[in-house]
């Protein structure tokens, strides 16, 4: 239908009254997929029924309540920002990106939507700029963003550099969220719930022990720490964690730990008794010496909720015994 043809370079507003003000968004759309390889082939209302998803979408969580604004913005303005996509056999067309404006739209009861058709070369390059229009343009969690970094460095072949020349950002951010991905899955969980936010997630990696990540999380989400408490709280655990671990096996006094009789052959022997039960009760643990067969063990807890915790599992092996 001809009231339904957008054309290029008359803006929004000959497409949905009331739009002008967004015209520099879906040219800096259509610019930046011309960038990354994609040529422009058309602009034109779409049906829905068309629109098949993106294959190599990199978001997958969608929540209710962010779709469920988006339906009532779509149902009051209509859709602002056109979508992109990629055209197939049979007249049918592949989304590169916008698939939550497609989603929504079709909750909302609409047809058909505003779209860009572009000429994409290949799934490699359908794949590369999924990923980079989604890191640009839409609100992904952490672990999703950490993961299309991935996937642009594994499945597409670029170094960490030029990942961070196609997404505008410096090598050092795009270093930050790959490491996200070193992080144990509860945390890496929390941050796709968005439980944690980034700030959270850097101070974590700041301790080197995983068992310790973990502790240290369920600290923060218990009691809610800011990042400026949880940043003070990982810094003690990964001092503490050094001292425990480190080559000269000294106590936090500086002194070494020795046995009257044994001397460094029963320091060593500590050590992996030491590790087994950090691993056990997932906290921070230490055992000194102090005279003959005489010693003491301290477990460390960095919460009410973590004492609690700790407390259980020592009750319960005290039951089973």
């Amino acid at each position: 239908m001809s009231k339904n043809k957008f054309i290029l370079g008359k803006g929004l507003g000959a497409l949905i009254p009331g739009a002008e003000s967004s015209s520099s968004e879906t040219e800096k759309e259509i610019t930046h997929s011309a960038d990354l390889g994609g040529r422009l082939q058309a602009t034109a209302f779409v049906n829905l029924d068309l629109i098949s998803p993106n294959p190599f979408q990199p978001r997958k969580d969608f929540t209710p309540e962010s779709l469920g604004e988006l339906v009532e913005s779509i149902r009051e303005h209509g859709i602002i920002q056109p979508v992109t996509l990629r055209s197939t056999l049979g007249g049918k067309y592949e989304l590169v990106s916008g698939e939550r404006r497609v989603r929504a739209s079709r909750i909302a009861g609409l047809d058909e939507i505003p779209a860009f058709v572009i000429d994409v070369p290949s799934d490699r390059k359908m794949l590369e700029l999924a990923i980079v229009e989604n890191v640009q343009r839409e609100d992904l969690n952490p672990i999703e963003e950490a993961e299309s970094y991935q996937r642009l460095i594994q499945e597409c072949g670029l170094r960490q550099d030029e990942v961070a020349e196609r997404i505008s950002k410096d090598r050092t951010t795009v270093s930050n969220f790959l490491r996200l991905l070193k992080l144990p899955n509860e945390i890496q969980q929390s941050l796709r719930k968005g439980e944690l936010g980034m700030g959270h997630a850097k101070a974590i990696m700041a301790i080197p022990d995983m068992a310790h990540q973990v502790v240290v999380w369920r600290s923060a989400i218990a009691d809610g720490y800011s990042v400026r408490k949880l940043e003070e709280l990982a810094r003690k655990v990964a001092t503490d964690s050094s001292v425990t671990n480190g080559s000269t096996s000294r106590k936090k006094s500086g002194r070494p730990m020795k046995a009257a009789n044994s001397g460094e052959d029963q320091i060593t022997e500590m050590i992996p008794l030491e590790n087994s039960l950090k691993q056990k009760l997932g906290t921070q643990v230490r055992i000194r010496q102090k005279f003959g067969e005489q010693g003491e063990i301290a477990i460390e807890f960095y919460s009410s909720d973590d004492l609690e915790r700790i407390s259980e599992m020592l009750m319960n092996i005290r039951e089973e015994n």
